[in-house]
């Protein structure tokens, strides 16, 4: 897998490192960022995306008058 360098602000990177537990700062990134992308593609399994459109009715129920 390729490698990526980046640059954070200190406070931030000892926020993740909090946040994470871990010791290293690229170890803590990585983790957050594995765990937001885990996240969306749950959501994206339990609500759908956008290619499941089809799957709606595009017909709206009438009230009915009476």
């Amino acid at each position: 897998m390729a490698k990526v360098t980046i640059t954070l602000d200190a406070d931030l990177a000892i926020e993740v490192m909090l946040q994470s537990g871990t010791r290293n700062p690229q170890d803590a990134v990585e983790l957050i960022v594995r765990d937001y992308l885990d996240r969306t593609r749950r959501t994206e399994a339990r609500t759908g995306d956008a290619a499941d459109q089809q799957r709606l009715d595009p017909r709206r129920p009438v009230a009915e008058e009476g």
